[in-house]
C-alpha cells in the first residue's frame, strides 16, 4: 500500500509522515531528495548553466535571492527538480514494491498531478498564520513564505484529493493520535 502525506507550506508534513513511517515503511520525502540533489556537482552544474551562476558554493542562497527578486523563477527551478524527483520516486517504488507500505512525503502532490500513484492520500492543514510562524521559526521570511505559498493551490482545491484531512494546528500528541487513529483501519 502506498500512503501519500501533503499539504500546505509548513503545516506539518514531515512530523507526519515520519509518524506514520515510523516502524511501518520506508520513507520518501521530495524534500529530502532535493535537499540531495543541491550536494551533487552535476545538478549543481544544471542549475548554474540555467540561472547563469558562477559560483555554485553557495547555489542554494543565490536562488533564494535571485527568486525574491523575481518568483517567476520559482516555475523554472521547479521545471529542472521535478522530473529528477520524480524519477526518484518512482526508483523507490520499484525498490520497495515488496514492502506491506511505503509513505511519501510530497508537497505539491496534486499540484504535480501524482495523486494515482497512492493508495491512500493524507492532507495535513493548518491556518496560514500558524504555517507562516512555523516557516518564520525555521529560519523562512515572510516575503518567500508568500512567494512559495502562492505558488500552492488553495487547501480547498487540494483536499478534494485526498482521503483524509488532519488538522494540525495543537500539539504534537494531538497530531500523532489523529493520524494513528486513522491509520489504524489499514494496519
Amino acid at each position: 500500500m502506498k500512503i501519500c502525506i501533503t499539504g500546505s507550506l509548513s503545516s506539518g508534513k514531515t512530523t507526519a509522515s515520519k509518524i506514520l513511517s515510523n516502524k511501518r515503511g520506508p520513507l520518501f520525502s521530495a524534500d529530502s531528495v532535493v535537499k540531495s540533489f543541491y550536494k551533487k556537482i552535476k545538478f549543481k552544474k544544471i542549475i548554474s548553466l540555467k540561472f547563469k551562476i558562477k559560483n555554485v558554493s553557495n547555489i542554494k542562497n543565490t536562488l533564494k535571492k535571485r527568486i525574491l527578486k523575481d518568483n517567476s523563477k520559482i516555475k523554472v527551478l521547479e521545471k529542472i527538480i521535478h522530473p529528477f524527483v520524480r524519477k526518484e520516486m518512482y526508483k523507490f517504488m520499484k525498490k520497495n514494491k515488496n514492502k506491506k507500505f511505503t509513505f511519501f512525503e510530497i508537497p505539491l502532490l496534486v499540484e504535480s498531478k501524482l495523486m494515482k500513484n497512492f493508495d491512500v492520500i493524507f492532507f495535513i492543514k493548518a491556518k496560514k498564520n500558524l504555517r507562516l510562524k512555523r516557516f518564520l521559526s525555521k529560519g523562512g521570511n515572510r516575503k518567500l513564505f508568500k512567494i512559495l505559498n502562492n505558488q500552492q493551490l488553495s487547501d480547498s482545491n487540494k483536499v478534494k484529493f485526498c482521503d483524509h484531512i488532519i488538522v494540525n494546528e495543537k500539539n504534537l500528541n494531538i497530531l500523532k493520535s489523529k493520524l494513528l487513529d486513522i491509520f489504524k483501519k489499514y494496519e
